[in-house]
């Protein structure tokens, strides 16, 4: 056993001894399960099951005005505990099965740029901060138009299920190969054709996922100097902690994150100052072309830097952001316990008149819902950084499905926000400048800008929720109202357009009519429910901004990291043609990459922002079926690798969630190309759109029935290839699955066992014993690998 010098507190007694894994110089590389069931154990765990049951009782069965929004964090967080400690523990030892003595891509390799062992914390948050894009914040809120309870249900049971389960393994199966991408494992695991075709269609699909991604960001920031500085802030901090942690203070995560917070809060305090001096207002005030730009610009160098510099120390410290935020918000609603106001299955679950987005409940709530329960573009996370970065096998676990249920948890606190506000509100936000003007049947008049303008707005909102076909939990039609102050300080509740302007003033903007992407609704619901926890109406201004950038950073952070991962997949792409591009460290060939990517979702991005139906509605039904066909992808190669490596009797675990989302997303994609129904079929709009424009001679008019043809073109033939592109990955998945249980010829693309010389805890909050074997590898372990030694930081 190699020499130690610990002294009496971090000495490893014989009784521990045997739960330690060391390698054969006798270094800790890990330790053994040894976890004991006690009576105090079991009545917690009863009390987390018996408050989980009473919770959804509440939620599935109560009705009326009475459903309290407390129930979605206790039923929630009761879910989330029983299926870590058992469902995921249950996958990781018939499935995964870790050896924390085999070393991972980060510790064979650890060039300094791409593989970097890197802090299970501070890889955590940069997960998270990956994953947890828009899908969370917006695709619950959009989907609250069919009512809160539908949602609930797919987000809960959905994540642990399938979303979680598909990170985990997919992480997993990513770390065990060197970190390689998902396309390039379909190659090696399902064949060479069908890997071929699931690269591409990967690709492609991320594209369209990163278009919306940015684009959602772009409605939130576009005009909103406050936003835009306390985002832009976010640069400049991140990269000093980037720089602070590898250079000045190696492994001090502590100090580093309090100074970090301290600014982030810095920048949302400064911005409103920003947004009130008129010259620096005019700088950050900025269109969404302009932002389209800057994202494009951000995107590309986040991409190219060394990790270290600005991803994972951005990523770390907008963690702190989302989850503290989503800490807070859980906490302002178990103090407020704010009514819902939403019902719990509305009219628009089962007919196609949705005017936040068209389609019934079965398939178009999953599609809608997305990251929040089951997203493809984690898996893509999931094959791309993380793999490269995480210390030990043991830790997929805690950052897989642990990441996964804390988006899960963002996701049913969007919804709670959004339920919570009075349902005119929510729709006026909701619905487009031009199916609002079509259902109230009046045009909005005025220059954009001008009092005049916001007034028709609100006027125009109102009038389109008296003819919404949709009911209060009541069913009596849903009313516009909101509680603010008078001239004189007095608490009073305003109706129809002055509610809407009301609503505007007491957050800070000059409307919020047509807000759409669910970013701006999720702030107001945020605000609303904040305001009455901290600060009272005069901190609504402040709550909805802090919620602004708090979105934005959900955002940016899964922009800037997928186009990475996105970046990694053509390198793993176009290296089967020219093996150079597979090496992540190539710096030409990494511009080059990057370029491509940012240069792709970039010029969607600028179809999306200048759609004259909002974009929104435009691409996210795309981004819902490209995200949920990527998850399809990637719980296909799950059973795939599953049956290849010889545990059969578990593949059900991957293929039960692969056959409910290949199901939900084919139905949707068959529905979008041949549905005759305007507000759904992409060809039927086309053809349309095409009859209409014939009819018109103004030139704006025409104009717009101009992008409309070449959008729903473009949406409806990447629909047809999608749906062709996945069918031929199935089948080629078929025919390799039943090639191996024909011949019995298991295995898989695994690397070689590799003797592992690091030591790190397996889960977020280290125990005793693995607290001592931190102080034992400090004295015995590798120089190379210990945050703050001299060789770590020269890059070796």
């Amino acid at each position: 056993m190699a020499e130690t010098r610990l002294d009496e507190e971090t000495a490893i007694s014989p009784d521990e001894e045997k739960y330690v894994i060391r390698n054969k110089q006798g270094v800790p590389v890990g330790t053994k399960p040894h976890t004991h069931w006690t009576w105090w154990k079991i009545l917690i765990w009863i009390g987390i099951a018996l408050a989980g049951g009473i919770g959804w009782t509440v939620l599935a069965i109560m009705r009326g005005e009475s459903v309290n929004s407390i129930w979605f964090v206790i039923t929630s967080v009761c879910s989330y505990a029983i299926a870590y400690r058992f469902y995921a523990l249950y996958i990781q030892r018939k499935i995964m099965r870790p050896n924390d003595a085999n070393a991972t891509p980060s510790e064979r390799i650890n060039n300094g740029k791409d593989f970097d062992p890197t802090n299970r914390v501070v890889l955590y948050g940069h997960h998270f901060a990956a994953i947890a894009g828009a899908g969370p914040l917006v695709g619950p809120v959009l989907a609250s138009q069919m009512g809160y309870l539908p949602g609930t249900i797919w987000i809960i049971v959905g994540v642990i299920l399938a979303g979680a389960v598909q990170d985990m393994l997919i992480l997993f199966f990513s770390t065990r190969r060197g970190g390689r991408s998902l396309g390039q494992m379909a190659i090696d695991e399902i064949g060479k054709v069908g890997g071929i075709i699931a690269t591409v269609a990967v690709f492609v699909m991320l594209m369209i996922v990163l278009a919306v991604l940015a684009m959602i960001c772009v409605n939130a920031l576009a005009e909103s100097p406050w936003g835009v500085f306390a985002v832009a802030c976010t640069i400049p901090i991140a990269i000093g902690m980037g720089l602070w942690l590898r250079f000045v203070q190696p492994g001090n995560i502590t100090r580093v994150s309090l100074v970090g917070f301290a600014l982030l809060i810095g920048a949302i305090i400064g911005g409103r100052w920003v947004a009130e001096n008129p010259t620096l207002s005019d700088f950050f005030h900025l269109s969404p072309t302009a932002l389209v730009w800057c994202m494009v610009i951000y995107g590309f160098f986040a991409a190219v830097l060394p990790v270290w510099l600005l991803l994972t120390p951005r990523d770390y410290l907008s963690t702190f952001m989302k989850v503290g935020t989503i800490a807070v918000l859980a906490v302002g609603i178990i103090v407020v316990r704010p009514i819902v106001q939403m019902p719990a299955v509305t009219e628009f679950a089962s007919n196609t008149d949705g005017p936040v987005f068209a389609g019934t409940l079965f398939p178009f709530l999953f599609i809608t819902i997305a990251c929040g329960a089951l997203s493809g573009m984690h898996a893509t996370v999931s094959s791309g950084t993380t793999p490269k970065m995480i210390q030990k096998e043991s830790q997929v676990r805690m950052i897989g499905y642990g990441g996964m249920l804390m988006e899960s948890f963002v996701a049913i606190m969007a919804l709670a926000a959004a339920v919570s506000l009075n349902q005119g509100v929510y729709f006026s936000m909701n619905m487009s400048a031009a199916s609002m003007q079509k259902v109230a049947g009046v045009e909005i008049t005025g220059e954009p800008g001008t009092e005049e303008y916001y007034q028709s707005q609100a006027e125009v909102a109102a009038a389109a929720i008296n003819n919404l076909g949709v009911s209060d939990t009541s069913g009596n039609q849903p009313v516009i109202e909101w509680e603010t102050h008078d001239a004189d300080g007095n608490l009073v509740t305003v109706n129809g357009a002055e509610a809407i302007r009301a609503v505007a003033d007491d957050v800070g903007e000059p409307s919020v009519v047509s807000r759409t992407g669910g970013a701006p609704t999720l702030a107001v619901g945020i605000s609303n429910i904040m305001h009455q926890f901290a600060g009272g109406k005069a901190m609504m201004g402040f709550w909805y901004h802090f919620a602004i950038m708090f979105e934005a950073l959900f955002i940016l952070s899964a922009v800037d990291a997928v186009t990475r991962v996105s970046r990694f997949q053509l390198g793993d792409a176009i290296g089967n043609l020219i093996p150079k591009f597979r090496d992540p460290s190539w710096r030409m060939g990494s511009w080059l990459t990057t370029a491509v990517v940012v240069a792709s979702w970039g010029s969607l991005l600028l179809m999306g922002v200048t759609d004259p139906r909002g974009g929104i509605q435009t691409l996210y039904p795309l981004f819902g079926i490209a995200n949920q066909l990527i998850a399809a992808i990637a719980l296909l190669l799950c059973t795939v690798v599953v049956i290849r490596k010889g545990y059969v009797k578990y593949v059900w675990i991957p293929l039960i969630p692969f056959v409910w989302d290949l199901t939900t997303t084919f139905t949707a994609s068959y529905q979008k190309i041949f549905s005759t129904d305007p507000a759904l079929g992409y060809w039927q709009q086309w053809r349309d759109a095409r009859a209409l424009r014939e009819t018109l001679t103004d030139a704006d008019a025409i104009a717009i029935q101009d992008a409309i043809i070449r959008n729903t073109f473009i949406q409806g033939t990447m629909s047809i290839i999608f749906v062709l592109l996945v069918a031929s990955i199935v089948i080629a998945a078929i025919v390799r699955v039943v090639q191996t249980l024909r011949t019995k010829s298991f295995g898989s693309s695994e690397d070689e066992f590799q003797e592992s010389n690091y030591y790190a805890p397996s889960q977020l909050f280290p125990t005793p014993l693995e607290k001592r074997l931190v102080a034992e590898y400090e004295t015995v372990g590798d120089p190379a690998l210990i945050p703050g030694h001299s060789a770590k930081s020269n890059g070796h």
